[in-house]
Formats: C-alpha cells, structure tokens, sequence
C-alpha cells in the first residue's frame, strides 16, 4: 500500500452502530438473526454463480461453508447484534486475516458488487443499503494490499 494510505489504517474496525443508543441497530434494521444469516448466503451464493465474482471465488476455499459462518459471525457483532465472531475467534484483526490474499481494487470491487446484489436481492431498505455499503467501502479499501 502506498504510504499516502497509512492514515486509513486502524487496529480495530468500528461496528456499524448507531450514534445514538435508542436508535435500533443496523443488525436490527436489516432483520435481525434471519436475515443477515439470508443475505450472507446470498452473498456467497451470487459469488459461486456470477462469473463478474470469479476473481473473489478464486481467493475463497472449494466448500464456502466455513466462509459463510465467519463473515455471518463477524457481521452479526458489526452491525450490533451478538459478538460471535469475537466469542469464538477473538479481535476480527481483519487486515491482517486478509495479507495472505492479494487483493486489489478489482477484488474490493467485486466483493462490493457481490455485497450490493446479495442486499437488494433480500430487500434490504434501500437508505440502509447506503449505510452499509459507506461503511462496506471505507473496510474493503482498507483489506487492499496489492497496486491496480
């Protein structure tokens, strides 16, 4: 990464929460447990079948399964719901999970791409699929490691 990037770096990526407390929660807003479960495989089922995902399927493992749950897990915590990705694995360290992968900005933005579809196929409200996919931004671009 060039240097100019160093001021994007963080050691923990913020979850998604809402500013103010009686708001409900992004986790809240998308359905809850049902459905962010519902657009995860989504997600990866658009990614095994869209040949525009091939170059993000190509970092992924054969059987997605164990795929799935993790970013189902994290994303539970991220958007306000339970921490399970933290319950079983600890701090997510995203950016250093993702240094084996050479990702670049046509892998950020197949993963961005594959992410926008999986959420209007399952109807997400679409002000929420605008948050969301600010802040699906701002970490994909971090997860880069790679020029081009």
């Amino acid at each position: 990464m060039p240097e100019a990037n160093a001021s994007r770096r963080c050691a923990i990526i913020p979850p998604m929460n809402t500013e103010d407390s009686q708001q409900p929660s992004a986790f809240e807003l998308i359905g809850g447990d049902t459905k962010l479960r519902e657009l995860v495989d989504r997600f990866y089922d658009l990614m095994d079948l869209e040949p525009e995902f091939a170059g993000i399927r190509a970092l992924h493992p054969a059987i997605l399964d164990d795929s799935r749950d993790k970013l189902y897990w994290f994303l539970s915590g991220w958007t306000g719901g339970p921490s399970l990705y933290i319950e079983r694995f600890g701090h997510p360290r995203l950016r250093a999970r993702h240094l084996p992968y050479a990702i670049a900005s046509s892998e950020r933005d197949q993963w961005l791409r594959c992410m926008a579809w999986a959420m209007q196929d399952c109807g997400i409200a679409e002000t929420l699929q605008e948050r969301l996919m600010q802040s699906f931004y701002q970490t994909a671009d971090w997860m880069r490691n790679k020029e081009g």
